[in-house]
């Protein structure tokens, strides 16, 4: 067990990215006993998606980090919702399209539910479906709506604040915005009494100290209105500035895309008395096509795409790994994600202590790493589970405990949910791709010969010895190189052009059925 102090001392020079953007907080100095605020921001008009999810689990880990800097520093995380901002566009990936289409330009959470449950609204139920998730993965934070706090009166406050300074904030926009955008833009947007809508129209203030503000309506008319209690909402980028000042925020990170709105809602922020916070720039996830993932155009992977394939544990690695490098983020990168993470986790324990808080399971598990390890990888569980007859979570299993024949589902979980999940991967992404093919006359030679040395021995043989001799009848024959030999393997006998271990598939398999595979490709 390593002391606090010792922990605290590798940390301020570790250079993993957590530990970076945590001693930039340091100089950020706050009264005694007052918390460090992070805040995430969720703008719900799309479902939840694993970008959504990913600012969440790096703030996360920034803050843990500001922890173990700080001996355990009093901490807050708020997960925003910006449920106040108008629908702009129907998403193409939810239900009752139509219905949505009559609500354009009302905020979020008060445009009727589209989706089958008990959620009050749009913005209630996607709100639900991040929350879900957060909890399950054991996030501590606190959500905050928009709406609840314009609602409630509770950005009153800082609204007025905006309406004394709208000509400064007029002053900071204007020259950023297209001139057709100019004659219409405002800090402050009003929803119509009449329509309920969110308005992008300008907006005269009237008595900021009262919140009183007027504005042309939808069929013309003059409005004269309070701002406050939900009767208007700020303009984003002044909203985003509003929020970290009356919240107190300190720390929060954001996409690329989001670059120059930083820098004007920074500006902001300072006019409005308060000061913008530490942050990393991240680079943006891409889809299996190279393109931004969007939420309008359901594009990127949701949370539960993933898990269907892959463990938490591996999306959280995955999510890890190099913030300021574009990444794509597809479901074909879920078996190499699950192998690596468990590559690292295994390395952990013996490593020095400068070494675990630069490996990325000390983040993914907040520094309290699980010891146990897995006795085989997912790549070779989906070359198991990819053969006939075994598609099987409970038939995979016999093939497991013949291998290692200590293991259960009920001693060891991990194992078992990543069989489960690797019955799911090969059944939709493995098994439609195979196709095995007759080999060549040499090859049919070689697999004779591998044929005739496993009838030798037997289902007691260790992995390493099966590899050996697998080795051993490759340099027999006249392959160019070995690799050409172990291609042939995995193309004749799995149907696939990469495949595993073969000294470790053999003796998960089994000796005899992997004659009989040898058998089936020799009659094709």
């Amino acid at each position: 067990m390593t002391d606090t102090q010792t922990l605290r001392d590798a940390a301020m020079k570790n250079k993993a990215w957590p530990y970076e953007e945590a001693r930039r907080l340091l100089k950020r100095r706050k009264p005694e006993g007052e918390p460090m605020v992070f805040e995430t921001g969720y703008g719900p008009s799309g479902l939840p998606h694993i970008g959504t999810f990913n600012e969440v689990l790096r703030t996360t880990m920034v803050r843990q980090a500001y922890e173990e800097l700080t001996g355990g520093a009093p901490t807050r995380l708020i997960a925003f919702s910006d449920d106040m901002d108008g629908l702009r566009k129907v998403p193409d990936n939810v239900p009752n399209r139509e219905m949505l289409a009559e609500h354009l330009g009302k905020p979020l959470s008060r445009i009727p539910n589209p989706f089958d449950s008990e959620n009050e609204s749009f913005a209630a139920h996607n709100n639900a479906m991040l929350r879900q998730f957060l909890d399950s993965y054991g996030f501590d934070y606190e959500f905050v709506s928009a709406s609840d706090k314009y609602n409630s009166g509770a950005f009153d406050e800082a609204l007025k604040n905006v309406l004394r300074h709208n000509q400064d904030i007029l002053d900071i926009m204007l020259p950023t915005l297209r001139e057709e955008r100019r004659a219409t833009y405002s800090p402050i947007l009003p929803v119509s009494p009449t329509t309920g809508r969110v308005l992008q129209v300008p907006v005269e203030v009237i008595d900021a100290d009262a919140g009183m503000i007027a504005f042309e309506d939808e069929d013309g008319s003059r409005v004269e209105q309070s701002a406050l209690g939900g009767n208007a909402k700020c303009q984003w980028k002044v909203d985003w500035a509003m929020r970290w000042v009356a919240l107190g925020v300190d720390y929060e990170m954001y996409g690329k895309d989001l670059t120059d709105s930083g820098v004007q809602s920074g500006r902001i922020a300072k006019v409005l008395g308060g000061r913008k916070p530490e942050g990393m720039i991240y680079e943006m996830f891409l889809d299996a096509n190279g393109e931004k993932i969007s939420k309008s155009k359901g594009n990127g992977l949701s949370i539960d795409e993933w898990l269907t394939y892959g463990s938490r544990e591996s999306l959280a690695f995955y999510i890890y790994r190099e913030p300021k490098k574009a990444k794509n983020l597809h479901l074909g990168l879920v078996p190499r994600a699950v192998d690596e993470y468990w590559q690292f986790r295994g390395n952990y324990a013996d490593q020095p202590i400068e070494k675990k808080l630069g490996n990325p399971v000390h983040h993914i598990h907040n520094g309290d790493v699980p010891e146990n390890t897995l006795p085989l990888t997912y790549g070779l569980l989906l070359n198991l589970v990819s053969l006939p007859g075994v598609q099987d979570k409970d038939i995979a299993w016999k093939f497991v405990q013949r291998y290692e024949p200590n293991a259960n589902p009920e001693t060891d979980p991990e194992l078992d949910e990543l069989i489960g999940l690797a019955v799911n991967y090969a059944r939709d992404f493995v098994m439609p791709g195979l196709k095995r093919r007759a080999p060549d006359d040499m090859e049919a030679k070689a697999l004779a010969d591998l044929d005739a040395e496993l009838a030798k021995i037997d289902e007691d043989t260790p992995a390493e010895d099966i590899q050996n001799i697998v080795f051993e009848v490759g340099k027999r024959f006249e392959f160019e190189s070995l690799r050409d030999w172990f291609k042939a393997l995995y193309e004749t006998l799995l149907g696939s052009e990469q495949g595993p271990r073969m000294g470790s598939f053999i003796k998960l398999y089994g000796i005899d059925n992997a004659r009989r595979l040898i058998a089936e490709a020799l009659a094709l």
